[in-house]
Parts: structure tokens; C-alpha cells; sequence
């Protein structure tokens, strides 16, 4: 396992940079899922464009004008706090780097530096596009324009629901220490986040007067893109999020055994015992072989955008890929909690999980929503576009 890129590079390539222990491998993971994910929704959404289902917003901005004294302030405070923490921490190599962030530590020499960086360049894009008499101009807004801010709004809101669906589920754990429970980069449920991203985006699509079938169709390959490969992050540090103890033997002989059972060595958590003859953070591993179920989402997630890309075209019907969308990831996840670790719930006299309750409840949703989009559009075929 590798908490950090840290010690990924110091296995991998003999090389030891201290700084790349503020770079977590989970979080790393997570930034490449946000990515995947803003790259196919842009593609999507410019077909959709292209075929007219969706449409521009007109705004008027004013050009011409000399950088403010605002704009230069947030951008030098913004460019301070990346290099007093970001940079400081690969000046500094800090043991913890959670610790690290959330401490007064830092390089105030690289923060100053960085924030004039920042505010000069702001500066000189000003200059360039200065006029010697500022102009109002309207441009068009294409949804595919806003896929930075519904990133953004996912990732914010994301983060945010899936730490307070994770602290529902293990209400003990948040009691006994709260503030380290918030503050703690592990320990995230996928739908929390994904419930309060998708009320946060509805909001934004609403204002921006986009058509929400349309984006909801566009967004599902990118969803389950970004979670299969979030689910790597899972896998590489060993974030607790993995199955039962499997003792079996592994019956193929073709598969490694860490696929079939893993005792998630180094793992970032700290969970289990004690490594012999390991010294220093990260030095537990699980005391017996457990499935590695964050490596079969992983797969069942990438095997299911491919077929959500396959046949997004062939869909006409606005809103039915999406509900697909949901009925496939609530049966895959439904189906990996048989053989994963997760807090029960007793609700007369069954004992669901927390995700087994959600993801059923996305199964019916889904197929409520195949079958209500086509009825609805029958009914609506005026708003075909919407």
C-alpha cells in the first residue's frame, strides 16, 4: 500500500523526495477522477450542443478594463496560502502531512513569492487585454463553458456530503472524536457525496437555465467513470474501505493472490497489527486476508462506462440514460456489500447497510425514471430539448 506518492516513488523508483508525502493517494486518485470525469462531460455536453438540446445564456461583461486592486489582493492571498502550505510543505517535508495542513507551519518565503507570482501575472492578463476605453460586451455561455464550476460545486459539496454521510454511519466514531472525524482525509461515503454534488449542481443547472435531462444524461458515463477510478485511490492506500475476511485459498491459479485476498500491508488507516521490522508511520497491516472489493469496483465501474458510452447514442429518450445510470451502479454496489465491511442498521429485524439502503433505493429510482421519461415526453413532445 502507498498512503502518500511518497512512499509509491520511494518504492517504485528508489527516489526520496520528502514533499510527496503531502500528496495522499487517495486524494491524488480522487483529483485524476475529477478530471476523467470533467473531460467526458465536456464532450458530452458539446454533442449535445451540437444537436441542439441544449442552449446558449447570454451575460455581459465588461473588457478592457486595468486589473483592480481586489482582484490583485485575492490573487497574491491565493497565491501565499498555496505556496506557505503546498510549497512549504515540500520545502519541509513534514512527517504528517495532515498534521502539517492543518497547523501554522508553512514557508512564508515561498508564500510571498508565490502570491506576488500570482498577482503579477494577473496583472499582466489585465494589461494585455486593457482598451483605452473599456467596453460591455455579450458573449454566449455554453454548458460545456461551466464544466470548471460544476466540477468545482461537485467537489466542494462532494467532499462535504460524503464526510457527513460517512460520521452518520459511524456515529460512534464521530462522538468519541468529532473534530479529528471532519478533518480526517479518510473515511467518505461515495453517496453521500454524490446525493449533496447532484442537489448542488440541480441548483446551478436551474439558474443557468440548463435542461436538466439533458445534463443528467451527459454527466452518467462521467460518474461512473470518475468512481471506478476514485475506487483505485481506495485500493492504493488502504482507506478501510474493503471486504470481509476471506481465508479461502485462491482457486486460480492465473489470478495473484492479492486480487483474490489482501492483507493491505502499510495500509493508511494504521489498521491491524504490527508489521515485523517496520519502523515509523504505516506500519499495520490486517491480521487476516480480507477481499479486495475496492479492486473489483474498480472493474465492475470501468466495464460499465464502457457500456454507458457504447450505447449513449442510441438512447433518444432524455433522462433514460441516467436512470440506467442509477440502476446499474445501485446493483453493483448492492451486490459488493454482500462480501464488504460497512456498518448494519437494525430496521425491524433486517440488518441492511447503510449503502445497501441507498443503492436500492437508486435501483427504483432508476427504473421510475426509464420508464417516466418516456412517458413523459409523449405527453411533453414540445419539450424534447429541455
Amino acid at each position: 500500500m502507498y498512503p502518500n506518492l511518497y512512499y509509491a516513488f520511494k518504492d517504485l523508483f528508489g527516489v526520496n523526495l520528502p514533499g510527496l508525502r503531502f500528496i495522499n493517494s487517495f486524494g491524488f486518485f480522487v483529483a485524476l477522477a475529477f478530471l476523467g470525469a470533467a473531460w467526458i462531460l465536456t464532450l458530452e455536453l458539446k454533442r449535445k450542443s451540437r444537436e441542439g438540446h441544449l442552449q446558449y445564456e447570454e451575460t455581459t461583461i465588461t473588457v478592457g478594463e486595468p486589473a483592480s486592486i481586489a482582484e490583485l489582493i485575492t490573487n497574491f492571498i491565493l497565491g501565499f496560502l498555496l505556496g506557505y502550505k503546498i510549497i512549504g510543505a515540500f520545502v519541509l517535508g513534514p512527517e504528517d502531512p495532515q498534521e502539517f495542513i492543518f497547523s501554522s507551519q508553512g514557508s512564508v518565503g515561498s508564500g510571498i513569492l508565490l502570491g506576488l507570482l500570482f498577482a503579477g501575472l494577473k496583472w499582466r492578463e489585465k494589461q494585455k487585454q486593457r482598451l483605452p476605453k473599456p467596453e460591455k460586451r455579450v458573449i454566449r455561455i455554453w454548458p460545456h463553458d461551466r464544466v470548471g464550476d460544476f466540477v468545482v460545486f461537485a467537489a466542494l459539496f462532494g467532499f462535504a456530503g460524503a464526510k457527513i454521510f460517512h460520521n452518520l454511519e459511524n456515529w460512534n466514531e464521530f462522538v468519541a472524536d468529532p473534530i479529528g472525524a471532519l478533518l480526517s482525509f479518510s473515511g467518505l461515503t461515495f453517496y453521500g457525496g454524490l446525493i449533496c454534488a447532484a442537489i448542488a449542481i440541480i441548483w446551478y443547472a436551474r439558474k443557468h437555465k440548463i435542461g436538466i435531462r439533458h445534463l443528467c444524461d451527459s454527466a452518467a458515463p462521467a460518474l461512473m467513470l470518475s468512481y471506478g477510478i476514485g475506487r483505485i485511490g481506495c485500493q492504493v492506500a488502504g482507506d478501510g474501505d474493503w471486504g470481509i475476511v476471506n481465508n479461502r485459498p485462491n482457486p486460480y491459479s492465473w489470478l495473484p493472490d492479492w486480487v483474490w485476498s489482501y492483507t493491505y500491508p502499510h495500509n493508511v488507516i494504521n489498521a491491524g497489527v504490527p508489521i515485523p521490522g517496520c519502523e515509523g508511520n504505516y506500519c499495520n497491516e490486517l491480521p487476516l486476508p480480507v477481499y479486495p472489493t475496492a479492486f473489483y469496483e474498480t472493474i465492475a465501474c470501468l466495464v460499465l462506462f464502457a457500456l454507458l458510452w457504447s450505447i449513449r447514442k442510441k438512447i433518444p429518450v432524455p433522462g433514460r440514460l441516467f436512470g440506467l445510470y442509477l440502476a446499474l451502479n445501485g446493483i453493483e454496489r448492492f451486490f459488493i456489500e454482500k462480501i464488504r465491511v460497512n456498518t448494519k442498521y437494525n430496521i425491524f429485524g433486517f440488518q441492511p447497510t447503510q449503502a445497501e439502503i441507498i443503492s436500492s433505493l437508486l435501483v427504483i429510482t432508476g427504473i421510475i425514471i426509464w420508464f417516466w421519461a418516456k412517458k413523459y415526453q409523449q405527453t411533453h413532445p414540445s419539450k424534447l430539448r429541455n
